[in-house]
């Protein structure tokens, strides 16, 4: 009974393997393969029958005994985890793959070893391709690098009033002389990048190349390559490549969530903002580079530096001009100006023709905490014109995302005057506000339409909406199209 069970076990524990998303591949000590899942197959190209029994070298010849994490792993019994791989099979097929190769052992002899991959290689051939861009403008005459930035952001396009936001700007704008590196701090989604683009457009590199890289969207393993460049045979596939370093030189590079940059790349960080020099991964040569660094985190520094995330000698080194970017929960008297910054952007995306919005709305808008900041109240702002009418003229309260109704954030406590805000809003009676607004409306609508002998098409040319929102309008009013 029990060796059944262990049957039966074997099978399911198989099937488990044949399902899951990751490639586990079992050698023996002698590189035969023991073992192969679909995924493995699927990744390498190869049917399993190809693989089971057949000696890994000859399956993959591009490896060596120096760059297979099988071999080092049998040879060393130290286990290697999330090690970037690249490789080609015997069918010609190029493979990207981050591995964990762990060694199996039997009284304390290595018997075999069991790797499981994670096929990136699509992954890979993206950032391949951005880098190829990259280096394309690069490598372009200088003549053709003029005005070659891509920030498109000036400070003309901050929107603010309130004293914290003109604050920082005040001291980004100074920043904005020099190429001393700016470290800028803030929650997402408070636009860290705009202030970035806004700072070199206003300085002398405005010309020149502004790159922007999230060191949180690349595995750490490639983004050494990406920051410094790759030399011809540094790994399988690796090509003469200008890094980031390199293609900003005379600009600047914003490197945007530093707190998820490897603490290896951050001493090497480190050491090209103190002596500007810069080596190819597998390269021997260094190089001068005149890069300004701007590095912006989401996360307070003191508590990066707590949890071992940043250096504490880089960050001394970039928090020359330390900018903080308030929440918007802490700028709330901004949320007006951006709510109508917003309005005329989805205006000209949606082709629509909003005007403004009802005291009730933008005291709906006020009292929601927004964690999400700028961004969240953009895609807020974007969310309720998916749910307007295109002749709708004014963004109402049931206009709104549902979930802005149910998170308010009192807007007075005890021993505690009201918010700015509502005093503005107190002088103004929104319920008097609409009717009035629709009264005007409707005698706009129907001097038109008298004017124009009641002619429906010559009415909605006039007034500059379709003939459809003008029935729409003519029904809602109780407006008889002639007496």
């Amino acid at each position: 009974m029990s060796e059944q069970i262990d049957d039966h076990g074997s099978k399911y524990f198989e099937k488990m393997l044949n399902i899951i998303d990751v490639g586990v591949h079992l050698i023996d000590n002698k590189g035969i393969t023991i073992f192969y899942n679909d995924k493995m197959a699927e990744t390498d190209g190869f049917k399993r029958e190809q693989v089971v029994g057949k000696n890994f070298f000859d399956l993959f010849p591009s490896l060596t005994n120096e760059t297979s994490t099988f071999i080092k792993v049998l040879q060393t019994g130290i286990e290697i985890r999330e090690k970037i791989q690249t490789y080609v099979s015997v069918t010609g097929k190029r493979i990207t793959t981050i591995n964990s190769t762990y060694p199996l052992l039997e009284q304390g002899e290595i018997i075999g070893a069991l790797e499981v991959a994670k096929d990136i290689t699509s992954i890979v051939h993206l950032h391949d391709q951005i880098l190829d861009l990259r280096h394309q403008i690069y490598e372009s005459p200088s003549k053709d690098k003029k005005n070659a930035s891509s920030a498109r952001y000036h400070f003309s396009d901050l929107i603010g009033k309130s004293e914290s936001f003109l604050h920082t700007v005040s001291f980004a704008k100074k920043a904005s002389r020099t190429s001393s590196p700016v470290l800028l701090s803030g929650p997402t989604g408070t636009g860290k990048e705009l202030f970035a683009q806004s700072i070199h457009n206003a300085g002398a590199r405005r010309n020149r190349l502004f790159i922007a890289q999230n060191c949180a969207a690349v595995p750490n393993e490639l983004m050494e390559g990406i920051m410094f460049g790759t030399a011809r045979g540094a790994f399988t596939g690796a090509i003469d490549r200008a890094g980031l370093f390199e293609q900003a030189s005379g600009g600047t590079l914003f490197l945007d969530e530093l707190n998820s940059l490897d603490l290896f790349l951050q001493a090497k960080l480190l050491r090209v903002l103190q002596d500007g020099m810069i080596r190819r991964v597998g390269g021997t040569q260094e190089q001068q580079v005149d890069v300004r660094i701007i590095t912006a985190m989401n996360i307070d520094p003191k508590e990066a530096l707590e949890k071992g995330l940043l250096r504490s000698d880089l960050f001394y080194r970039l928090n020359v001009v330390n900018l903080y970017l308030p929440p918007l929960v802490q700028r709330k008297e901004d949320i007006p100006l951006l709510t109508y910054h917003f309005i005329d952007k989805f205006n000209h995306i949606f082709g629509m023709k909003i005007t403004g919005i009802t005291p009730a709305a933008l005291n709906s808008l006020m009292n929601y905490h927004w964690p999400g900041n700028i961004r969240e109240l953009s895609h807020a702002i974007e969310s309720t014109y998916n749910m307007m009418e295109l002749e709708s003229e004014i963004i109402e309260e049931n206009h709104l995302p549902a979930y802005l109704m149910g998170n308010y954030i009192p807007t007075t406590t005890p021993n505690r005057l009201a918010a700015p805000w509502n005093d503005e809003l107190a002088t103004i009676s929104a319920g008097r506000l609409t009717d009035k607004m629709r009264q005007m409306e409707k005698e706009t609508i129907t001097d038109a339409l008298e004017n124009h002998q009641y002619n429906i098409t010559l009415t909605a040319q006039a007034l500059g909406i379709k003939r459809q929102a003008l029935q729409y309008k003519l029904s809602r009013y109780g407006i008889m199209k002639k007496p």
